[in-house]
This record gives structure tokens, sequence and C-alpha cells, in this order.
């Protein structure tokens, strides 16, 4: 299944390209935004890091179809990358995302997230959505709760900034849909 553009009231998520490296290699490696990453990402982030992930995982895992990445743009803007959002088909981490400081707390990323949560249910048909976060996360934590999911589990993990404890999120496709009639 060919991954569409997604457009919301102001975001507009486009699929991630090779190309978008560039951008995301500009405004990705900020202490801000990588600190509660998982311990793969590499710190100092490198030169290349953006051209790598994007070329050797990201892109491929799209490609064997067990990941959706899109690329977050404002409408007004649409040629300037704000951020990322992503969908993976593996256990107990389905959603993912990262946001430029300078565009947190506006709303985007939860725009942006129920975006991509309903195409996780709603085009793929996906029963249940998990997304584990760093428990110091608070603005990923209020994104997941104001969504309605329900944390399940609490345990240690290593992120870039250490180990931390990693809490972990669910919302099925039923909860969420009633959810949305409302």
């Amino acid at each position: 299944m060919a991954i569409t553009t997604l457009i919301t009231e102001r975001p507009l998520l486009k699929p991630l390209i090779a190309e978008d490296a560039v951008q995301i290699q500009k405004l990705y490696p900020r202490w801000e935004i990588v600190r509660y990453m998982v311990a793969s990402v590499p710190w100092p982030y490198p030169d290349n890091g953006a051209e790598k992930y994007v070329n050797n995982v990201a892109l491929p895992d799209m490609a064997k179809g067990i990941a959706w990445f899109w690329t977050i743009r404002r409408r007004e803007v649409p040629d300037d990358l704000m951020g990322l959002i992503c969908l993976y088909d593996v256990e107990d981490n389905n959603r993912g995302f990262w946001l430029a400081p300078e565009y947190q707390g506006l709303g985007y990323m939860r725009e942006a997230s129920i975006a991509a949560t309903d195409y996780w249910f709603n085009t793929l048909n996906k029963p249940l959505l998990r997304a584990p976060k760093a428990s110091l996360n608070s603005r990923s934590r209020r994104i997941s709760a104001s969504s309605g999911m329900r944390l399940i589990r609490i345990e240690k993990k290593e992120y870039v900034s250490g180990m931390l404890d990693s809490e972990l999120w669910e919302i099925t496709r039923d909860e969420w849909n009633a959810r949305q009639k409302n």
C-alpha cells in the first residue's frame, strides 16, 4: 500500500523521501530533541546521521511495509520540515515522533499524532497502538493522555540521556474510534 499525504487543519504530513535528510540533519541534532530518544541514536549526532537513517533504516522499512514515515510541515510553508512522525509494525513500539523545539507547545504534534493514529487504525486496520516514551518527556505524555491512551507499564530503558523510567501507553482501535465520534 502506497503511503499517502495526510492533511490536518494546520500541519501537512508528507511521506518521507531521501531528499528530506538534508532538512532533518539541520533540525534533529539538538539535545532538546534527542535526549529522550532510544540509546541507539548516536550522540553527538554525526554529520551524515540523517542521511544514513533515512536511506538505511526508514526508507527500507517503508519499502518492506513495516513502517510509515511522514515529515511534518506547516500547510502554509509546505517546503519547510518541522519534524517527523512514524508508525512501526513492531511489538510495543508503534508510534514515534519528534518536533523541532521552536514548533513545540503549539499543537502541531497533537494534530499530526491524531492523523497518524487514525491512519494506523482506519487505513492499516491495526487493532492496537502502543507508544513508548521516557517518563520525563511530559509533552509526549500529554499527547498520549489527551488522545485517550492509557499507561500500561513502567520499566527502565536506556535513552540518549541515560537510564530512565520508560512508560508504555496503549489504545485499541475500538477505543480510538469511539473517541473520534464524540
